[in-house]
């Protein structure tokens, strides 16, 4: 018979600021060098981070995204617009069943949840549950969004942290804040180290969907948006330390 594994739980460490959170992470910080896929390398760093938290006695929901496999954008004009929404969904439990596997490599409970029905490989998303999977130590990744098309993962995530009632969602990026325009594009692009949720949605920032940003707003969700490549930074995210651009209530932290 097979051995039934058993977790260890963690006390919350007294440096963690942000007792739960929901990670936001992107599908393309998985991907390969060519932005497809899934590297092992990339998985392997993700997980080592969020393992770490785990251990610190932080609760952890993490929503993904799909791109690294499918964008709804991709879609070509003969595609229904739910069609194409509906097969992004499904690219997020592909890199939720990914991070799940590799999660437990490191002896990290986890349970994967899924807005769309696919009981063979996930649970359905029950809200109770989820948060009794987070009193037993476990991590809960929510996959599929919010389960509808025309609205982003970006919004899944900002749904699911007010739903668990989180102290903040943590927005996990490819650049180490938000940004006045495209860094990538624009050397002479300003960082904001703090911003309102007013502010990220009057000066049109690009940080997450205005529908998310509201949903935040509406419920004092604080969002902290930050590089995930840098060494700790999730850590340094819930220990409440200054990294990123801060969005809250006001524009001062």
């Amino acid at each position: 018979m097979e051995e039934i594994k058993t977790y260890r739980t963690y006390e919350l460490d007294p440096r963690v600021k942000y007792k739960r959170v929901i990670v936001k992470l992107s599908g393309e910080a998985l991907a390969g060098e060519n932005g497809m896929g899934i590297d092992s390398e990339k998985l392997d760093f993700v997980c080592a981070q969020i393992a770490e938290i785990q251990r610190l006695g932080v609760e952890i929901g993490i929503v993904i995204g799909g791109g690294n496999f499918w964008r709804g954008r991709q879609a070509d004009e003969k595609m229904n617009r739910s069609a194409a929404d509906h097969m992004g969904m499904l690219a997020t439990v592909m890199n939720a069943l990914a991070i799940q596997d590799r999660l437990e490599q490191h002896d990290i409970p986890v349970r994967v949840q899924t807005a769309l029905t696919i009981t063979k490989v996930a649970e359905p998303y029950i809200l109770r549950k989820a948060i009794r999977h987070f009193e037993k130590g476990r991590i809960v990744i929510f996959a599929c969004g919010t389960g509808n098309p025309y609205f982003s993962t970006d919004t899944g995530a900002a749904l699911r942290a007010c739903e668990i009632n989180a102290d903040a969602l943590l927005l996990a990026k490819n650049v180490d804040g938000v940004y006045d325009s495209d860094p990538k594009l624009n050397k002479d692009a300003k960082k904001f180290d703090s911003l309102s949720y007013m502010q990220v949605i009057s000066l049109g920032l690009k940080a997450m969907d205005t529908t998310a940003i509201t949903m935040c707003m509406d419920n004092n969700i604080p969002i902290i948006a930050f590089s995930l490549m840098e060494k700790d930074s999730i850590k340094h995210a819930v220990f409440g330390e200054k990294i990123g651009t801060f969005i809250g209530k006001s524009d001062a932290k």
